[in-house]
Order: C-alpha cells, then structure tokens, then sequence
C-alpha cells in the first residue's frame, strides 16, 4: 500500500504471481468446470436443453389435449426454473445423483421448467416440462381466491383441516376415480401402486414398490379443490431425517446470518459514519457517490431481473411493485454503508498510519496505477479460483460437503440473465470497502493485531454467506475465511483498487460460466465479455488518466 503523499506505484513480483496464476487457473478448470473430473457438489451440469418457447409451446399442447383447456389469453405464458432441491439434496448427501440421472430423471426430472397459463377467469395451470426431453413431468392449478397455499403453511393438523374442507368432502373412492386416469396416461397399473392415503385424510398418495433408491421411493401425488383435481405430482419421497436436517442447518444459517453478519455489519456501519466525521480533514465526502449510486442502481436492476420469481408465485402486480419498494429501500442502506465505508476508511488509514489505499484521480500516476491493479487482480483472482477448489476438494473429504440447488437465484429466472454478472461488481466493490477498506483499520483500533482484525471481519464476511444450500452449512463460511484473509492480503499489500478487481474478476468469471452454460450463443459471448469486461474498465481509466506525469511500475 503507498504511502499518502509519495508517487503511486505497486510493486510484486509477477512472474511469481503468473505460475500460481495458472497453476489455479488449472485447477479451477479440472475441478469446477469440467464434469469428467468435477465432483458432485462442484458438478457443472451442461446437458442440451430445450429453450422455453419449446417448453410453453408443449405445455399448451398437453393443456388443450389432454385437460381441454382452451381458455387461455393472449397472454405470453411465464417459463419459469423449478427444482426439487430437497430430493436433488438428498440425492447429493448420499452420492446417489449418478444412480438417479441414469434410472429416474429421464422421467423424474428434479429440475423442470414450470410454465404458467393464465386463464380469462383469474386461474391459471402449471405444467412441469422435462428441461431436456420435453416430457411432462406433473401439473396443478392456481384457483383464483384458494386458501390451498395457505393451508400448506401450517401446522400439521391445522393444514390436515385446512385441506379436507378446500376437498370439498370428498371421499376416497371418488378421489381414486380422479387420478386413475393419469395413472394410466403414465403407464401404471393401479394394481401395482401400493395406495398409503386413507379415508378422511387429504390428498391421494401412491407408492411404486419398484422404484427406488436409497431410502427414497417413488410416490405419486394427487391434490385436489372443490371436488375436482387439483394437482398431479409425481417424486421421489425424502428420508424424513434429512429434512429434519436441512430444516436444523436452515435455522442455524439464519441465526448466523443475523447475529454474525446483519448485526456487526449494522456496527460497522455506524462506526463507518461516525469515523468519517472525526476524519473529515482526511478525506473527502465527495469521493464515494458515484460507487454509491452504482451500487444501488445494480442492487434494483437486479431485484427487477427476478421479477418472473415473484410471478410464479402468482404475486400481483401490487405485490411486486411492494417488494419492489422495499428492495429500493433496503438498497439505499447498503448504498449509504459503502458510501461511509469508502470515506471513513480511507479517512482512517490517511490520518492514522499516513498511507493511501484508495488514490484519487488527480495523483500522478494513477491511470498505469489502474492499470497495474487490474493485472494483478487478474493474477489473484485465477489464485483464488485455484485455492477455492482446494478448499472444496478438502471440505469434501473432511466434511462431506454437499449442495444442492436454489431456483431463486438461477439465471433461468431472470427476465435478462446477462444481467446477473453485474452482481459482481457490486459484491467487489462494496464487501472489499466495508470489510477490508474500512473493516480491519476499525477493528485493528480494538484488538491492536492486523491479523485479528482481518480475521474478524472476514468471519464477519463470511457469515454473510451461510444461507447458500452448502452443507453442513458451517462449509461456506470456512471457505470464505480462508479467501477472505487472501483478499484481506490483497488489500493491504496493494491497496483498495487490487482488491476490488481481485473480487471482482473473481466473481467475474464464477459468473460468466454459469451464463457460458446456459446452451445458447448469446449467453455464450456474453459470459466471455464479462469475464473481461474488469480489463476494459481497467484499460480505460488508464487511458483517460494517462496525460498525468507517469511512474514505472516493477515486474
């Protein structure tokens, strides 16, 4: 880091950072993306799946042949992402997912694209399409003013009630009547299925003897409203130790989450404000708006990119203009916690150690000074990739780490999804300002020990992250500890500028491969472009600050 003052200048050894800059690179590639030598929780899945015109297009088709449903609008039928992540979990816990994809996922797909029909009368129809075969796989309806949703919120005997009265005080008899039908369009012989619903229970369950694997069975579900048929489903049923497990990790992650991180991350921010007061002749308050504002227009470009999420929900209009509100003011928070992050860390760092993490502009040397940090962050970030893979290989080994999938924050549900790697940006820019630009100056004033204090607030960091489907869910924040000391590094060897590029690029290209993956060609080279996208803003503030008075930079 340089001195506040002096030339601009960072100096490294390259050459050194370039082997272990490829020799992550490597790694990264042979363990995250290539699934002949990926494991089952780094696994990235690339089958050819059809797009959701295809998938619509045979969701209306089963509609109006096999249901007569001809009611549907004008309206553009909503082609959403759908998983069933506590089977593919399950499934993922016990390395069963490489029995399953060759016995049952032709037909019992986990991951489906659920299309929407909405109807002139306020109902609708969702059809479950097979991503890649375009079988269906399941369908149900949304009734307009139904308390079924509702219902399935509570508790067990409640929604036992709840569900009897929704039936409309049908009998077994008549429910087997109803779903016999569908049992033959799939090939069942009702004879077979061993029947587990009993009479004066909800809905209708059978079971195929046949299919299984582990201690998961294949079940066949019926739901039904108002003496009609609401739902077919069929899946895999799920061990009830293992959701009693995922809802235990589940409570733990979000007690870690608020305690953790919601709760110190708020100190922060109030130490933050009242640090940039008392180092006002240090800084400057209008250094960090322009950062500021970015930060929140791609904070509600993102939450309106998740707009088709809360349209499978069947939100209103109403609804989704409420979240849309709430996410506006949840945004100009974190705004307003990078805004102070960035002035009273910099402030800090001027006025106590006489150093200059964050050069402005109008130094001598600060477009090659850019330059020279996107090339190392770069460098860094194909480092980090490699270590973030050992990590993964070791809390497999150690901790038999397993994931599993979370259709809220998929690209498939973005109404833009190459919009998602903006996020990027955002995660590098404001995390390496709270936690490191302002974060272990703060905390180093308390516990006296650079390392304590990056330590600190990499858990603090870290901590953020537990709600992600990783478990034991204590995995992410131990991965994120060990990259977070890395990044803490980073910023205090070369400044704030590094480390932002090093997180950004870092993300950049977790990002861009998971649009590379989509199947199509647009998503294709938009991945690429994101990937190096941290070099042309890097290039460009080089050229447009280089008729400053340069200095040499040491390779």
């Amino acid at each position: 880091m340089n001195k506040a003052g002096q030339p601009l200048q960072l100096q490294s050894n390259k050459k050194k950072l370039v082997v272990l800059g490829i020799i992550g690179l490597i790694l990264f590639l042979m363990f995250q993306v290539f699934p002949s030598t990926a494991s089952d929780t780094l696994e990235v899945k690339t089958p050819e799946m059809i797009t959701k015109k295809v998938a619509a297009d045979t969701a209306i088709r089963f509609a109006q042949e096999n249901m007569q449903y001809n009611n549907i609008t004008a309206k553009e039928p909503l082609v959403t992402y759908q998983s069933k992540s506590d089977v593919y979990g399950y499934l993922s816990k016990e390395k069963l997912l490489k029995e399953y994809n060759k016995k049952f996922e032709s037909k019992y797909p986990y991951d489906v694209y659920r299309v929407r029909l909405e109807q002139a009368d306020g109902n609708a129809l969702n059809v479950d399409v097979h991503m890649q075969n375009a079988g269906i796989a399941g369908f149900s309806y949304d009734l307009a003013n139904s308390n079924y949703e509702g219902a399935m919120l509570q508790n067990s005997e409640v929604r036992k009630q709840m569900l009897l009265l929704i039936e409309g005080d049908m009998s077994l008899a008549q429910k087997m009547s109803l779903a016999e039908p569908w049992l033959q369009r799939a090939g069942y012989s009702v004879s077979k299925l061993k029947q587990v619903t009993k009479e004066g229970e909800p809905g209708l369950i059978y079971v195929d003897p046949e299919a299984k694997i582990g201690a998961s069975q294949l079940q066949l579900k019926f739901s039904f409203e108002d003496g009609t048929l609401r739902s077919y489903e069929p899946v895999f049923s799920v061990p009830s130790e293992h959701t009693a497990y995922v809802e235990k990790q589940t409570t733990n992650a979000t007690l870690l989450t608020l305690l953790g991180y919601g709760l110190f991350t708020l100190i922060l921010g109030i130490l933050a404000i009242v640090y940039s007061v008392k180092t006002k002749a240090h800084t400057s308050f209008k250094r960090g708006i322009f950062l500021a504002l970015l930060l929140f227009v791609i904070q509600m470009l993102n939450t309106y990119n998740l707009v088709p999420v809360f349209q499978a929900e069947g939100m209103s209009d109403s609804s989704i203009k409420g979240i849309m509100i709430f996410y506006a003011g949840y945004s100009l928070v974190f705004s307003a916690l990078l805004y102070f992050s960035l002035v009273g860390g910099s402030g800090l760092w001027r006025k106590e150690d006489g150093l200059n993490p964050w050069p402005r502009a109008k130094e001598a040397g600060y477009g090659p000074y850019v330059l020279e940090s996107m090339k190392l962050g770069y460098l860094w970030a194909c480092i980090l990739l490699g270590v973030q893979s050992l990590i993964f290989i070791g809390l497999n080994l150690t901790l038999e780490t397993w994931s599993t999938t979370d259709a809220s924050q998929s690209p498939y549900n973005m109404l833009y999804p190459w919009l998602f790697p903006l996020m990027a940006w955002l995660a590098g820019i404001s995390e390496e300002a709270v936690y490191r630009l302002f974060g272990i100056k703060m905390v180093k004033k308390i516990v006296k020990s650079t390392f304590v204090a990056s330590l600190i607030t990499s858990i603090i960091w870290a901590l953020g992250h537990t709600l992600y489907p990783i478990y034991p869910v204590i995995s992410r924040p131990i991965e994120l500890i060990i990259i977070g000391l890395l990044f803490s590094y980073i910023f205090l060897r070369y400044g704030y500028l590094t480390s932002v590029f090093a997180h950004v690029v870092f993300n950049s290209i977790l990002m861009g491969f998971s649009l590379m993956m989509m199947n199509d060609t647009f998503n294709l080279w938009m991945g690429i472009f994101y990937i190096i996208l941290p070099a042309i803003v890097g290039y460009v503030i080089y050229k447009f600050n280089s008729g400053k008075k340069e200095t040499a930079f040491p390779s």
